[in-house]
């Protein structure tokens, strides 16, 4: 099988054209048209999760967060991109992303959010597609959610503005950088807004509506059991494998 073959079930779902315009899914390092056999699977690419695709005998790495960024003008061993590449490519690994048009598709990123919040009636939070708000089965009090919504994400610490003292029962969700939907968020009615990179200043919230940031890679994270779950229903017999390396690069001390 061809790795192109291989990612075609996840392109199916998240057609790579709906990403954003500055985003780079798909491809970015080693051949799509080469074969592969062994597939592992992470939020991130980095050198210790090519360490353990090489260790693994993977040849093809799958990843939400793309590699490559913005202009490249040096790959060296200096920095830990120019690490990363120059392993993969003398590992013969392929590597492949599903950014933003994963994040844009239905059953994806925010979606999974919902999902385990348990939200009814999800509509997109934004016009291009990026974010859900719903309603809770039943309201709960700003301070209870918080709690499980730490539980239902394993984050060790969230994040929150001053909490709401009324019952909330509609709730606005983005995974990743979700800033620049805070008011989309307010306009649809949320109570509470949940996502993760917020700057200090947007703590300053509106009556009876709190943001909870839970961390990027926390609100994220569920996206690969997704990408293992497409690949192993579409091909049950070709070797899957979730990354034991991948993990939260932020850190509380």
């Amino acid at each position: 099988m061809t790795a192109r073959e291989l990612v075609e079930p996840i392109e199916i779902m998240a057609p790579p054209e709906t990403q954003a315009g500055w985003d780079n899914s798909g491809f970015s390092v080693g051949n799509p048209d080469g074969e592969v056999s062994r597939a592992l699977i992470a939020l991130d690419c980095t050198p210790q999760v090519v360490a353990e695709a090489v260790e693994k005998g993977c040849d093809i790495i799958i990843t939400h967060h793309p590699l490559i960024f913005g202009e490249v003008k040096s790959i060296t061993e200096q920095t830990w991109l120019g690490r990363t590449i120059g392993a993969a490519i003398r590992g013969k690994i392929t590597i492949y992303s599903a950014h933003t048009n994963m994040d844009l598709a239905a059953g994806g990123v925010s979606y999974l959010m919902a999902e385990k919040l348990g939200l009814r009636n999800c509509e997109p939070l934004d016009t291009e597609g990026y974010g859900l708000v719903g309603d809770l089965p039943v309201p709960v009090y700003a301070e209870e959610l918080a709690n499980q919504t730490k539980f239902l994400f394993n984050a060790e610490h969230i994040r929150g503005s001053r909490l709401t003292d009324v019952p909330v029962k509609r709730v606005a969700v983005c995974g990743g950088s979700g800033k620049s939907f805070i008011h989309r968020a307010l306009e649809k009615g949320a109570q509470v807004y949940i996502t993760a990179d917020i700057p200090y200043h947007d703590f300053y919230c509106e009556d009876n509506f709190m943001i909870l940031d839970i961390g990027h890679y926390n609100s994220e994270y569920n996206v690969v059991n997704l990408i293992y779950g497409i690949l192993c229903k579409k091909f049950p017999n070709f070797a899957l494998l979730i990354s034991e390396k991948n993990n939260n690069p932020i850190y509380y001390y």
